[in-house]
């Protein structure tokens, strides 16, 4: 198979040969047809995360091996199974794929949870994922039907949109007109907005450093905008809000947005965090059991919180985000236009 694969961590993706990988057990390949490009694939690509004051995190300490095919958010077609696979898989079938493996047989891999796995194997990151002209499912019961949904817009819903829906059902039940704030108005952000507005949510605040972004969160459903900045941002969300909230999802998680987000919140808050930007932060401890708050970490989501995404799609209640699709060979330009803060909504890579 081709592969547009990270050969060396902060290079140019190059297109190599990998082997084609033959499915065994519950093992079912796909050819790719659809694969998002994801804000993470750029910490992966660049194989650090920043710690702060305790350093970098290195992907390569985490298991990561190079070279590997990136892409997580993955839309493909049956070719080949396992025996085990067998009668629950046809030729042909055009199937979400779930990304966030496990190990398959500790018991939050049983209980379908296998995003919270000690020992993950995601695709993508540890295993070859959507870059690539296949991709190996590691189980039959992870490929999702996705009829009546655009593939492009279905692929999304892999990362960005369990990724929110499961940040989002970290803070309910609220009542559809208390503020819930959204840190970030890119790709995951219009997800977040949009799933919120499927769940019947009316007060959305989003706050980015990009009028061109709010604009969007606007246009995809967002109440209110905020401009962050290095002064003021907190007084900016308050106001917006009608005053200190109770939820905040922060999807970008910098030393900045992590500061202002916690300030925002009021007694018996809830800052839910999901960005990787990275840094670290310093909160007056005192504060936290003062205002009652809590701070939550929310990584990706369940197999089960990806159905329930897609059942809401079909049933035509998440407004799509905005999906630019780009050649499967141009990865790499697709990759720097997102380093570059020059998407709105989310790249998908398509097979030609």
């Amino acid at each position: 198979m081709r592969a547009w694969a990270v050969t060396e961590h902060g290079k140019p993706l190059q297109e190599i040969e990998l082997p084609t990988p033959e499915p065994t057990g519950a093992q079912v390949l796909l050819e790719v047809t659809h694969a998002g490009v994801c804000h993470s694939d750029l910490h992966i690509w660049e194989g650090v995360y920043d710690l702060g004051s305790r350093g970098e995190l290195r992907m390569a300490d985490r298991g990561m091996t190079l070279p590997l095919a990136m892409g997580h958010e993955i839309v493909g077609r049956v070719v080949k199974w396992g025996p085990e696979a067998e009668g629950h898989v046809k030729a042909g079938d055009h199937r979400i794929v779930f990304p966030w493996v496990g190990c398959g047989h500790c018991a939050v891999c049983l209980d379908e949870r296998e995003n919270m796995c000690a020992n993950g194997r995601s695709l993508g990151v540890y295993q070859n994922g959507g870059y690539a002209t296949h991709v190996l499912a590691t189980h039959y019961k992870h490929l999702i039907p996705f009829d009546g949904l655009e593939a492009g817009l279905a692929a999304t819903y892999a990362c960005s949109g369990v990724t929110v829906y499961s940040a989002i059902q970290k803070l309910m039940p609220l009542p559809a007109d208390e503020a819930i704030v959204v840190v970030g108005a890119g790709g995951l952000g219009l997800q977040a907005i949009a799933v919120l507005k499927a769940l019947g949510h009316r007060k959305i605040v989003a706050v980015d450093v990009s009028d061109e972004k709010l604009k969007a969160a606007r246009d995809q459903g967002a109440s209110d905008a905020v401009l962050s900045s290095s002064d003021g941002t907190t007084q900016r969300i308050i106001e917006a809000a009608g005053g200190p909230v109770l939820g905040v999802i922060d999807l970008v998680n910098g030393t900045q947005t992590a500061r202002f987000a916690f300030d925002a919140l009021r007694k018996g808050g809830k800052l839910v965090q999901v960005g990787l930007f990275g840094g670290e932060m310093s909160v007056p401890l005192p504060l936290i059991p003062i205002k009652a708050v809590t701070i939550q970490g929310s990584y990706v989501g369940s197999l089960g919180e990806l159905k329930d995404v897609v059942k809401l799609a079909q049933g035509g209640k998440i407004p799509a985000i905005p999906v630019t699709g780009v050649p499967q060979n141009q990865a790499d330009a697709a990759l720097n236009r997102l380093k570059d803060g020059k998407v709105t909504g989310r790249l998908v890579l398509v097979a030609g």
